[in-house]
């Protein structure tokens, strides 16, 4: 079973720093890539989280955000007071009253206006969380994601079954067509060449000697063995995933299904099988895109 490389997964888990939240969030990219939402306490574990996300997407973009919601014994309230710096404003106000002789009184108006005093706490004084609970809540949405990931993944497969079904229905149509061309092809020149020649005559061992060359030139029997192995490999490929990821792989085969289609095309010289080379080269295209989003 192949996987897809689009998913989202989340999770939650209660600990004395508070209840912690994950989020991740999974998209399509050639390789791995992360990127991270962490609060400053646990901007060191960016490398151990990497580690353990690593095991669960081997490629993708993987946005991971993670937020620690305070426990309910937590102050309430965002913001704090900074006693320092008001104690400091205080003493220099009551110095320049006493120097200056000003009049009015040093109240709660006179500090407050400094916007400084009345500050929003920083997420650095809240309690780092123990990276073990990190570990399970990070482990325990990536686990959600990969789900979503493999059922994405089956939808994909399913398609990429109807595709190849459709492919080879075109190419036993090519397959047929091709023996009578060949007949038809030689049976035309050799009427030109009579024609041409008039009563001259034709060297007749020369003549099957060029129709035979220009036979083989036709000939796309072994294109089509290619195109039939191609197929074949694609499928045991997605078929022996495993959740491993193929998706470079069933890339570079269909690169190859590509190529012979477009040799069948070049060699043909038939209208009938030029339109089953079309709608084979059209079910290739909607191939390549969706293994653009295969792991």
């Amino acid at each position: 079973m192949i996987r897809s490389m689009t998913g989202f997964g989340a999770a939650e888990r209660d600990t004395e720093a508070g209840r912690l939240r994950v989020e991740i969030r999974t998209v399509n990219h050639d390789a791995s890539r992360m990127t991270f939402r962490l609060p400053s306490a646990l901007d060191m574990a960016e490398i151990q989280l990497r580690e353990w996300l690593r095991a669960f997407f081997p490629r993708g973009h993987v946005h991971y955000a993670l937020r620690v919601d305070p426990p309910e014994d937590a102050p309430a309230s965002t913001l704090r007071l900074d006693e320092a710096r008001a104690g400091e404003y205080v003493a220099l106000l009551r110095e320049l009253k006493e120097r200056f002789g000003l009049a009015g009184e040093i109240d709660v108006a006179s500090i407050a206006r400094y916007s400084d005093v009345i500050v929003r706490r920083d997420e650095s004084e809240a309690e780092a969380p123990d990276l073990g609970d990190v570990r399970a809540v990070t482990e325990a949405a990536a686990r959600e994601a990969v789900r979503m990931r493999e059922d994405e993944g089956r939808r994909l497969q399913a398609d990429l079954e109807e595709r190849l079904a459709a492919i080879e229905a075109a190419l036993a149509v090519v397959a047929d067509r091709a023996p009578a061309r060949l007949v038809e092809e030689r049976d035309r020149l050799r009427a030109a060449i009579r024609e041409l020649v008039g009563e001259i005559g034709v060297d007749e061992e020369r003549l099957a000697r060029e129709i035979a060359y220009l036979a083989e030139r036709w000939d796309i029997s072994e294109e089509i063995v290619r195109l039939r192995s191609h197929i074949e490999l694609f499928r045991e490929t997605i078929a022996g995933a495993q959740g491993a990821p193929v998706g470079k792989r069933l890339r570079f085969v269909s690169q190859e299904m590509l190529r012979e289609a477009n040799t069948i095309g070049a060699k043909a010289n038939d209208v009938t099988i030029q339109h089953q080379v079309i709608a084979i080269k059209n079910e290739i295209d909607r191939l390549r895109e969706q293994i653009e989003n295969v792991e």
